[in-house]
């Protein structure tokens, strides 16, 4: 199932870039996201357990239960919100809140389509089999597959060295943020078909940008 609008999948991912961003800010981002990191930790260990039930929910009627959907779609945002915030981009200086909910007011947005209908074989194999090729390319993005992707992997490196294009130049480069933001999309898109909330396999493409191919906006 698409999201209107968007003609690359199911798995819709936009940011924009503040018009101005603090030079020294970033510096100590880490610490102010340390009560979001905490919330999330809790949060993924219940995205698992949320996933493991949606498995057999799949299995035995075809469907991810829509609640369940929901709330592993709200971590999911939250964790892009927070990483756009801190070292998964550094592409802004507003708060990110506290929330499961789409917030599209926020300059970091995430949707994911409800598909009405899942595979029953695909559920068997899809998180672990198939995605195998794919978790190879954002372990190099991420040095990992895990919550919120926060570490020292090649996303966190280009975010750096924005931070430090900022600090010096009071600019973030555009195409270094197009780079950014296109990574973080693979990472997303990955992240949803592993947890079994798309059939649509994640395409080997890197779509850079604060929005979709094709569309101005994805709210």
């Amino acid at each position: 199932m698409d999201i209107p609008g968007v003609p690359y999948g199911p798995v819709a991912v936009s940011a924009e870039l503040d018009s101005r961003l603090s030079r020294w800010l970033w510096l100590v981002k880490w610490i102010l996201v340390i009560p979001h990191w905490i919330v999330l930790f809790f949060l993924w260990i219940a995205f698992f357990v949320v996933t493991v039930i949606a498995f057999f929910a799949i299995l035995f009627t075809e469907r991810f239960p829509k609640g369940l959907f929901d709330f592993n779609l709200g971590v999911l945002r939250w964790s892009w919100r927070v990483s756009y915030y801190s070292y998964g981009a550094l592409g802004t200086d507003r708060y990110p809140p506290f929330s499961l909910g789409p917030e599209p007011d926020y300059p970091a947005r995430l949707d994911i389509a409800y598909p009405e209908r899942l595979s029953r074989s695909m559920v068997l194999v899809k998180w672990w089999l198939l995605a195998i090729p794919q978790y190879l390319v954002i372990a190099f993005f991420t040095s990992g597959v895990h919550a919120g992707w926060w570490s020292s992997g090649l996303i966190t490196l280009l975010s750096l060295i924005a931070g430090f294009a900022v600090a010096f130049t009071d600019r973030y480069p555009r195409d270094l943020f197009a780079l950014i933001v296109g990574l973080n999309r693979w990472v997303l898109r990955v992240a949803a078909y592993a947890s079994l909330m798309t059939d649509a396999y994640p395409p080997f493409r890197l779509d850079q940008g604060g929005h979709e191919p094709g569309t101005a906006d994805v709210r």
